[in-house]
């Protein structure tokens, strides 16, 4: 069985949502630097993302949405027509330089993770999990649909039993609406109940949905609870030949956008469970608003992937890589000590 592979680019470097949108931070550049600060990130196990293409992400996306998210990155804005259409430009899905860009890598890694995991194993790729995009708009800050795409890649490639599971703050209501209904997909989401997109509020076992729409202040030992009583059970069950595990980060207490109160504990247990349910896995990213929490949070989930745990307080090389970003968010004006000292958080 190979090494676990970690899939990203570096179109996130230098790609931003722009302005003051909660994405204009960096997250999946930072959790790469600091992998390869702590000596975790070998260049046999790191991939560089390839871009998906037009046809490729047709596969799920209507070709009139696809061309005009193409268009808005060549133009630089979204007409009146593309924006009450297909929702770019408008309600948290910005026109930005890499508008087309920066998704269908973040797609395009999914994509070469399915391929990469027919015979088996593990793929990391902390830019997917953009589990809002719609058939033919953006939502959610998602602008193409990966966990979709590559789910229908699977099914393509043969698949019968592909289980997904979300443990993003928010509800995954963009991968329920697009395979809620076949029968060869089960799809469960931990989610806070409230939360935008306010779906999520039933399950459908007989279709294999399981929604677990959870309160504000849920913490680790509800989620430990919730894991071993009722997700592992039914994923087991399941038997699936495929799990993807969405990590967003979200769901964290340090989180902004959110009002869960989970450590990174919950995400590294997660994907340590996950590693016993199929035979190929593949963790994506997600949800993520503090950079500090976000990078540590999926160095940790890549660091189980491997078997490995970062020594606390991890050495200076490690930190300097955290202390070098700036947050202009009020949590990030006057950050805690142990955002910088440990990969880990305190289990809450």
């Amino acid at each position: 069985m190979p090494k676990p592979r970690f899939i990203a680019s570096e179109i996130y470097r230098h790609s931003r949502y722009g302005g003051k949108h909660p994405l204009a931070i960096p997250r999946v550049s930072l959790a790469v630097d600091l992998c390869r600060a702590l000596g975790w990130l070998p260049a046999e196990q790191y991939l560089e993302s390839p871009v998906a293409t037009e046809e490729q992400l047709t596969r799920f996306h209507d070709p009139d949405y696809v061309a005009a998210v193409r268009q808005c990155e060549r133009d630089g804005a979204a007409t009146e027509d593309q924006r009450a259409r297909f929702n770019l430009g408008v309600n948290g899905n910005p026109v930005f330089g890499e508008i087309f860009r920066r998704p269908a890598t973040a797609a395009g890694a999914t994509l070469h993770a399915i391929g990469l995991l027919e015979k088996g194993g593990i793929v990391f790729s902390p830019a997917g999990g953009t589990h809002h995009g719609l058939k033919d708009r953006a939502s959610g800050f998602c602008f193409f649909n990966d966990p979709v795409l590559g789910i229908l890649a699977a099914l393509d490639r043969g698949a019968t039993r592909v289980a997904y599971l979300d443990i993003d703050a928010h509800h995954c209501d963009g991968v329920e609406i697009a395979l809620g209904d076949d029968p060869r997909v089960m799809i469960l989401s931990v989610h806070e109940a409230g939360r935008w997109p306010r779906t999520g509020t039933d399950s459908d076992p007989s279709r294999h949905i399981h929604n677990y729409p959870v309160a504000a202040g849920f913490g680790d030992n509800h989620f430990e609870s919730l894991m071993n009583s009722e997700i592992l059970p039914v994923v087991r069950a399941f038997d699936p030949q495929l799990l993807i595990l969405q990590c967003g980060a979200d769901a964290l207490a340090d989180d902004p956008m959110s009002g869960l109160a989970l450590s990174n504990a919950s995400h590294a247990r997660t994907a340590a469970a996950a590693m016993a349910l199929a035979p190929r896995l593949l963790v994506t990213g997600g949800g993520g608003y503090n950079p500090w929490a976000t990078a540590r949070c999926w160095t940790r989930v890549w660091g189980v992937l491997n078997s490995l745990e970062a020594e606390s307080p991890i050495d200076a090389a490690a930190q300097a890589v955290l202390r070098a970003v700036t947050w202009s968010h009020s949590r990030g004006r006057n950050p805690p000590e142990r955002w910088f000292a440990s990969v880990a958080d305190e289990a809450g």
